[in-house]
């Protein structure tokens, strides 16, 4: 059985200076570097959206317009151009798909296990939406669940999601543990 590498939606919009930035989102690179080279199989998501996204404050959503597909908000972060992605899935690619998790509407479990993939490492941005969701999901699926505490930043809209988020992918049953605990074989 494989083990490999989600990150989630590690993008110039969710980094310092993007439409709807993380802060210290750009932070998650080297942890991410560190471990890609140390798994069987690296995907990442990719929010991919279309201009009249619902989400956005424009169509009378929560979010700044971001991530629109083809621009350069929407391109992964440069840190990614050292990984090498066995795929890439896009997710909130219709106007009415909520995009918070990379397997909704799309082939990442069948990706996943086309691979053999067991185990799934989870990092990216952010922890209290598209890395909980995605975490929660690939629960759902039947994968063991390792969020990557410090290959994830929060958006933080009220002070403690972030915190919260953690303790609904623990009890949805994913661990938590640090990239030096994956890479050291201990959790």
């Amino acid at each position: 059985m494989a083990r490999a590498l989600l990150i989630i939606d590690f993008q110039n919009d969710f980094t310092p200076g993007g439409a709807l930035a993380v802060a210290g989102g750009d932070q998650i690179a080297e942890p991410i570097k560190r471990l890609a080279d140390r798994v069987d199989v690296v995907v990442a998501t990719r929010d991919w959206h279309p201009p009249d996204h619902a989400s956005f404050e424009t169509e009378g959503g929560p979010w700044p317009v971001h991530c629109v597909r083809d621009t350069p908000g929407a391109q992964f972060h440069p840190a990614m151009d050292e990984i090498a992605l066995e795929a890439v899935v896009d997710v909130g690619r219709a106007r009415d798909d909520e995009g918070y998790s990379g397997f909704e509407n799309s082939d990442l479990a069948r990706i996943m296990r086309d691979r053999d993939v067991s185990e799934v490492y989870v990092c990216g941005l952010a922890t209290d939406y598209c890395v909980r969701a995605s975490a929660i999901d690939a629960c759902s699926e039947g994968f063991e669940v390792t969020v990557v505490s410090d290959a994830i930043r929060a958006v933080e809209v009220s002070e403690g999601d972030g915190d919260r988020a953690i303790e609904e992918m623990r009890a949805a049953g994913a661990s938590v543990a640090d990239s030096a605990e994956l890479l050291a074989g201990t959790r």
